[in-house]
């Protein structure tokens, strides 16, 4: 089947994370949340792939309709609210992948989860996708699930973060390998909150941040007959926000862990501007579903 989307891609080596990516062009999280379907987007030629977001339960996510195109804008918005098989599944369909390039592993919170419970259910997932991950996002910034973006703040953010560096320390030496976290943040933030999760970034010594997320601004799609759906959204309207946000986050960070960009990434331009602005790596989703494989190819040579 993967023969009709396969391409050869020339190599275009990053290091990032203590590993080597065979080129810096990501599939973003969110279009395989089971881990269905890696080996397929293998064959496309990214240079890492992302599933997830993953929760200890499975879930059902939120009622249909619940994913709309905007295509005048090349914009999606949606509230899909991990819907999931649960962390089990998706290990099993990891395991039985052929895969062997990097696999990143974005695991969230069940919406049933009180906000102070959450660190419970990261932990769970934590534990359970260490082995088989090349690195792990913490989701805590989709619009989708309710209080979720409130651990993006102060106290709750801190306690997070170390509990999950004091879990991935006992992992490392349980495993005999570290694994890298990252933190996966939104792109509605003000440049004093970019700054402040920053410095709880480099306090905790997390390994790395994915900047960003979907949005809640409609301005960018107003007048349009899907803008006030609720949901995030994606695609070429997120380009400015999301590169700003990077831009400021970079000088917070100041060198201290490696970018991620993601949000608004449809030509070679955007991935320039990204890396230009502090990016190590770069993702794609919305314009990947757009522009189909092609992008990749168009990515990775340019």
């Amino acid at each position: 089947m993967s023969k009709f989307y396969a391409q050869d891609l020339q190599n275009k080596p990053v290091e990032c994370l203590g590993m080597t990516f065979k080129n810096p062009i990501g599939l973003a999280a969110g279009l395989d949340k089971n881990g269905e379907c890696i080996d397929a987007f293998a064959a496309m030629g990214f240079g890492f792939i992302e599933v997830g977001t993953v929760t200890p339960k499975p879930q059902a996510g939120n009622d249909k309709p619940r994913l709309f195109r905007l295509a005048e804008h090349r914009a999606i918005i949606n509230r899909m609210g991990f819907n999931n098989k649960g962390v089990d599944y998706l290990i099993e369909q990891v395991k039985s992948a052929n895969y062997k390039g990097i696999l990143g592993i974005n695991i969230g919170k069940n919406k049933t989860t009180p906000d102070e419970s959450a660190l419970d259910d990261y932990l769970i997932c934590l534990d359970k996708v260490y082995a088989v991950a090349s690195y792990i996002t913490v989701n805590i910034s989709s619009p989708n699930t309710p209080g979720l973006r409130n651990l993006q703040y102060g106290e709750a953010l801190d306690s997070l973060l170390t509990g999950l560096k004091k879990r991935q320390l006992s992992l490392e030496i349980e495993h005999k390998k570290y694994v890298p976290i990252l933190i996966k943040i939104a792109p509605d933030l003000s440049e004093d909150e970019v700054k402040s999760i920053a410095a709880s970034l480099i306090h905790s010594k997390m390994d790395g941040v994915i900047a960003t997320n979907t949005t809640l601004d409609r301005e960018p799609v107003k007048g349009h007959e899907h803008a006030q759906e609720a949901g995030g959204l994606s695609g070429e309207v997120l380009t400015e926000k999301s590169l700003l946000l990077t831009k400021i986050l970079a000088k917070a960070l100041d060198g201290k862990m490696p970018i991620i960009g993601v949000g608004g990434i449809s030509s070679p331009q955007d991935v320039k501007q990204r890396i230009e602005a502090g990016a190590s790596l770069v993702q794609v989703y919305s314009s990947f579903i757009y522009q189909g494989p092609p992008l990749i190819k168009e990515l990775v040579n340019a």
